[in-house]
């Protein structure tokens, strides 16, 4: 990739490449809203005809996917601010702020993933009455 570097001395990215690089970046995020549209009418279907799911099962379920949306859309967003960044050092701190929240995102999504199959893995083990 061509970059340059303005008057000022920042780097810059060529506008026609910029241009091309955020219609990718939309063109992308369009895409993922209509996978994510068709996924959920597709689980909703799915949960409606598996009566015999469990709702931690379901729960569990429904947390991934939303935890796989905010996550490309997180993704996403670091993307397109990329595009806007100015220089290399606005590149490393957008990097290292993506980083840093998607590894508190990750931690946090873990815990309340882990403590929601445990309740059903415990509720699964207890007997009927």
């Amino acid at each position: 990739m061509n970059s340059t570097m303005n008057e000022n001395g920042h780097f810059e990215i060529p506008k026609n490449m910029r241009s091309m690089a955020e219609a990718g970046v939309e063109q992308a995020r369009k895409a993922f809203e209509r996978f994510i549209s068709g996924a959920q009418a597709a689980n909703e279907s799915l949960s409606e005809r598996t009566a015999t799911m469990g709702a931690g099962a379901k729960d569990v379920s429904a947390m991934a996917f939303s935890y796989a949306e905010k996550n490309v859309q997180a993704s996403l967003d670091y993307a397109q601010s990329l595009l806007q960044a100015k220089d290399l050092s606005e590149v490393m701190r957008l990097h290292r702020e993506y980083v840093q929240s998607q590894m508190r995102a990750l931690t946090e999504q873990a815990g309340e993933l882990g403590h929601v199959v445990s309740r059903t893995a415990m509720d699964a083990t207890k007997p009927k009455t």
